[in-house]
């Protein structure tokens, strides 16, 4: 059983009109709502956060009782716990984690959401700071595809000295 916790927007709509058109929205497996620290399949939470290159805010907290452990072990039983949880995030463009096995990550994935290993625990807020720097200049190739954005130009092979 999942559990949802969103925020709702009080603001005017002529506000949102100046809103940055750049937005992607992520998720980070967690287990305080402090810190990117868990596995996907292990995640009690994720937070939910729209990130621009200038601001980000708080959305939604997505919580689930039924985890796996760590192990690595795919359980044999007939309860899904990857579906739920690829559903509870649609919409997003990125997903954090510390580990994801191969059925999750494809799960993910088509679902239209990418997902992004960290080697070791971080808080939150290093985590949208991290997904702000890559937004803003040169992305890598991977979230420039998340993002829409189309690979620079090679037009400049044309110009003579």
């Amino acid at each position: 059983m999942s559990v949802r916790l969103q925020l709702i927007e009080t603001e005017n709509e002529g506000d949102k009109a100046d809103a940055p058109s750049l937005k992607l929205r992520i998720a980070v497996a967690t287990q305080d709502m402090k810190s990117m620290n868990a596995h996907f399949g292990s995640a009690r939470r994720f937070a939910i956060w729209d990130v621009t290159p200038t601001d980000a805010q708080f959305v939604e907290a997505v919580g689930f009782d039924d985890v796996s452990d760590e192990s690595g072990a795919h359980q044999t039983d007939v309860d899904d716990r990857i579906g739920p949880k690829v559903d509870a995030l649609a919409g997003c463009n990125l997903l954090f984690v510390l580990a994801i096995g191969g059925p999750a990550a494809a799960k993910v994935v088509r679902a239209q959401i990418h997902p992004v290993k960290l080697s070791a625990p971080e808080t939150i807020a290093s985590v949208v700071a991290r997904v702000q720097a890559m937004m803003v200049g040169n992305p890598p190739p991977w979230l420039r595809k998340v993002m829409g954005v189309r690979t620079r130009s090679m037009d400049f092979l044309d110009e003579e000295d």
